[in-house]
């Protein structure tokens, strides 16, 4: 069978899940299920990779598929637990007292703070954290989940302390021969080559990443503003091009100089302690005031998860104090950073695992740590959030029921699209065709060719869409953009890292976060509308790395 009818029987299980969702608008929970026996059928049957193979990629599924939930019961249990304390009011009006403008909200919320918590955590925890927040201060949930989404691009690459480039391009490329050959060529050992690569990723994401402030502003005025205008937004530029460069100034200066550990979490930090005073006194900021239309003219499609007001109609709203309030969110941010960055207590964490190698005799393992996953913090902070906020025996219980209902949704939709993008990763038979994805990687490069470095973010994107994190791109196809460098004389250290770039920029679309950041605010089986929404800026962010990294190339000879 030819390279080109194989492409094409590869990309069916993408263009089943963009077709199903996207086009046709089903929910996550119908559509995954026909998305994952198809992708098992043709891996099965055309690709003839074994039954025992595809199951034990299934079961690895369903246990990175737990260790999601896992992760989404804890920010559903926080953010209920705030509901239910009254310290949702307390968090709405001190957000009020730094601007009322729900752009800076956006702003400071889901890029900043967001962040802060993938430079700490990454793997979708931000959306986890800042979208329950946002809705909460009364975004629209459909639209606090939207800009949650894309700000989970630039700080994606040095998210988790740097994990996608320290675990995902490190594992793809040491060891290799190819690799080794071409630095012993020119001299280079493997460490200060891997910097070399997070600089060039910091230099592309540092461009590109300073337009994002604005392009959340934009999305929000044409999609959920009163005049539903692109026009509208660009009234807020100045304040928006300012909080961009107050993130991706110190963070690609980071990443040029101090490695890839540290970019985002520098960047945020900086960016926070520089944006909120100055937002708080008005610089740049528009003097007219831009909010989202009255709430009861909002589409049924925008609501999520309601935030009664039974405290105001009894007459008996607790008072929260501001610091108390946002205390729940100051902790999982600081439990997220020590356990990635103390050694003893991240040993002690990551100590505890429970492990099943070779699954069925296959080279497949899985895994699970129950402690050092997010998820584990998350609950942490809900115990100590119970106390902290006086929840009553009778509202924890309320608490725990409506939590375990909102995650029915999820498990369903989840329970099969992790397993689906296993089986699709897993394809390759032993002696046999390589799996789906590299298939389409190859596929790709031969009908390009020497236009390759045009399209190398974009084979990033689709491994994240496909992966689920741009970690597992990087582990996947670094490698085959390094080979591919070469074989068309180009600096194979420009190609990965937009490889990276485009990984990081995938994660708008990726079906792991849209489900996962759906379900924490009740907006399950809204997927659709939100790819719709969230593949607009990942285009943009696509095209601009890929003229970047034409003239790094082209010019600089990086």
């Amino acid at each position: 069978m030819s390279l080109g009818i194989l492409a094409l029987l590869a990309l069916l299980p993408i263009l089943s899940v963009f077709g199903l969702i996207v086009l046709f608008k089903w929910p996550a929970t119908k559509a995954m299920p026909v998305a994952y026996l198809l992708t098992f059928l043709l891996a099965l049957l055309v690709w003839k990779a074994p039954f025992s193979q595809l199951t034990a990629a299934s079961i690895d599924g369903l246990i990175t598929a737990a260790s999601i939930l896992y992760i989404v019961l804890g920010a559903v249990l926080l953010l209920n637990v705030q509901q239910e304390s009254g310290a949702i009011y307390s968090i709405r009006s001190s957000m009020f007292l730094i601007s009322s403008d729900r752009r800076v909200q956006a702003i400071i919320i889901a890029f900043l703070f967001g962040s802060f918590i993938e430079g700490s955590a990454g793997f979708g925890t931000p959306a986890a954290v800042a979208a329950p927040i946002l809705v909460a201060i009364g975004f629209p949930a459909m639209a606090a989940v939207m800009v949650t989404l894309i700000i989970q691009s630039t700080p994606v690459s040095f998210g988790a302390v740097g994990t996608p480039i320290l675990i995902g391009v490190n594992t793809g490329l040491s060891g290799q021969i190819e690799v080794s050959n071409y630095l012993n060529t020119h001299n280079i050992n493997f460490a200060p080559y891997l910097n070399s690569i997070g600089a060039k990723v910091a230099i592309i994401h540092g461009i590109t990443g300073t337009l994002i402030p604005i392009i959340l502003v934009l999305m929000m005025s044409r999609f959920f503003g009163k005049k539903r205008s692109w026009k509208e937004g660009f009234s807020f530029l100045p304040f928006a091009l300012f909080a961009g460069l107050c993130f991706t100034v110190p963070y690609t200066i980071t990443g040029m100089f101090l490695g890839p550990e540290f970019p985002t979490l520098v960047g945020s930090l900086i960016g926070l302690a520089v944006v909120i005073p100055l937002a708080k006194a008005g610089f740049l900021i528009p003097e007219k005031t831009w909010d989202f239309p009255p709430k009861k003219t909002w589409p049924q499609d925008w609501v999520g998860q309601e935030f009664s007001d039974r405290h105001d109609k009894n007459g008996d709203r607790p008072h929260i104090s501001i610091f108390r309030a946002w205390l729940p969110y100051f902790l999982i941010a600081l439990l997220l950073l020590l356990s990635r960055l103390w050694l003893p207590l991240k040993n002690v964490l990551a100590s505890i695992s429970i492990k099943w190698t070779n699954i069925f005799q296959t080279s497949i393992n899985t895994g699970f740590q129950p402690f050092y996953l997010p998820g584990f913090l998350f609950l942490v902070t809900v115990v100590l959030t119970i106390f902290i906020q006086k929840i009553s025996k009778k509202q924890v219980k309320k608490v725990i029921n409506r939590s375990f209902r909102t995650l029915l949704g999820p498990t369903i939709a989840l329970g099969f699209a992790v397993p689906m993008v296993k089986v699709f990763i897993n394809s390759g038979a032993p002696g046999g065709l390589d799996k789906m994805p590299v298939v389409l990687a190859s596929a790709a490069a031969a009908l390009v060719g020497k236009g390759w470095t045009v399209f190398a973010a974009v084979i990033g994107a689709m491994g994240a869409f496909i992966a689920g994190s741009n970690t597992f791109s990087n582990m996947m196809f670094s490698l085959f953009q390094f080979a591919t460098a070469l074989k068309i004389g180009v600096i194979p250290g420009v190609v990965i890292a937009l490889q990276a770039v485009g990984g990081a920029a995938g994660n708008m679309i990726c079906i792991h976060n849209v489900v996962a950041a759906s379900a924490v605010v009740g907006l399950l089986g809204r997927e659709g509308l939100l790819i719709r929404k969230t593949i607009i800026p990942m285009i943009y962010y696509l095209i601009v790395a890929a003229v970047i990294g034409l003239i790094m190339l082209q010019v600089f000879k990086m």
